[in-house]
Parts: C-alpha cells; sequence; structure tokens
C-alpha cells in the first residue's frame, strides 16, 4: 500500500473515531461546531475523511468534546 493510501486510511480513521466519540457523549455535528467555534461543515468533513485537519483544529474539536486530543487518536487504522 502506499504512502497516500496509507495517509487517507488514517485520516479517515480519524474521522470515524471522532463521529463515535461525538455520538458517545450525545452531540450533534451543530452541537460541536458550536463547542468548539468551528464550521458545520468543517466537522462534517472530517468525519468523512475529506479533509486533514490541523493540530490546532484537534484541539479546538477536543475542548468541544471536553476530553485530551489522545483520545481522538485512540484508533486502530
Amino acid at each position: 500500500m502506499s504512502k497516500s493510501e496509507l495517509d487517507k486510511k488514517f485520516i479517515e480513521a480519524f474521522g470515524d473515531n471522532l463521529r463515535k466519540v461525538r455520538h458517545e457523549r450525545d452531540m450533534s455535528m451543530e452541537d460541536l461546531a458550536h463547542a468548539s467555534e468551528l464550521e458545520y461543515s468543517q466537522i462534517s468533513r472530517i468525519e468523512r475523511g475529506i479533509i486533514n485537519t490541523k493540530i490546532t483544529t484537534v484541539n479546538a474539536i477536543a475542548k468541544g468534546l471536553k476530553i485530551s486530543p489522545k483520545q481522538l487518536f485512540d484508533f486502530k487504522k
């Protein structure tokens, strides 16, 4: 598997984990967008694995979810 294919799988796994964590906290994408001061569309693109988000955005999302950023990376690719 090429590096770009591995990167895509990692980005998709991150998005899947974000969705799982958000659902565990009974938050909608709108709720998370508001809590993290991000656009709804950005949350959507991250969860669908469309964009490779910045670490500062990961931190904002973690704060919005009231978790450690590390928890967003706690998944198997």
